[in-house]
């Protein structure tokens, strides 16, 4: 029961003074091109640091499929101005409070263009946004699905994975 909130408290502590360097600033403009980066760009320090960390844990276990290490980069690009809404941190602690301790009310309050709906809805808000830029329909597919328990693709498990891990 206190794995998620664990896990949650540990991301919150990571995310007050994400750091990102020139080279995964790089690596990243690389391997997603000029239609993908500004999307990247748009998160927030803390969307970015978390994706690459996604991204780099991927990396590490020998994973080269292009499909899968883009979708690691934009997995929460959902999140992001350029989706439509900003999220605070405000949102971010109330999101994981009310998941915690009050799903129904969080599935009442994450509606419309709020904050806690961006949380709530950030894979289909990212894959859209992904998909009006031109990404490939697999990153697409793969963003959307990213928050699936079920995990019908192996592509999207490792995403899952990953994701989780960090």
């Amino acid at each position: 029961m206190f794995e998620r909130p664990a896990y949650r408290t540990g991301q919150l502590i990571g995310a007050l003074k994400p750091r990102i360097d020139r080279s995964e600033r790089s690596d990243a403009e690389q391997l997603l091109g000029p239609k993908l980066s500004p999307l990247f760009e748009s998160m927030s320090k803390r969307d970015q640091r978390h994706s690459l960390d996604v991204y780099w844990t991927l990396k590490d276990q020998g994973h080269t499929d292009r499909d899968l290490l883009v979708a690691s980069l934009l997995h929460d690009s959902g999140k992001a101005p350029l989706a439509g809404v900003k999220v605070r941190l405000w949102h971010r602690i109330a999101y994981v409070l009310l998941e915690t301790g009050a799903p129904w009310a969080l599935r009442r309050l994450a509606r419309g263009r709020s904050g806690l709906a961006a949380l709530s809805q950030h894979a289909e808000r990212g894959a859209l946004v992904a998909e009006a830029l031109g990404a490939p329909i697999a990153v697409v597919e793969l963003i959307r699905g990213h928050e699936d328990i079920d995990m019908p693709d192996e592509r999207q498990r490792l995403l899952r994975m990953a994701d989780d891990s960090c």
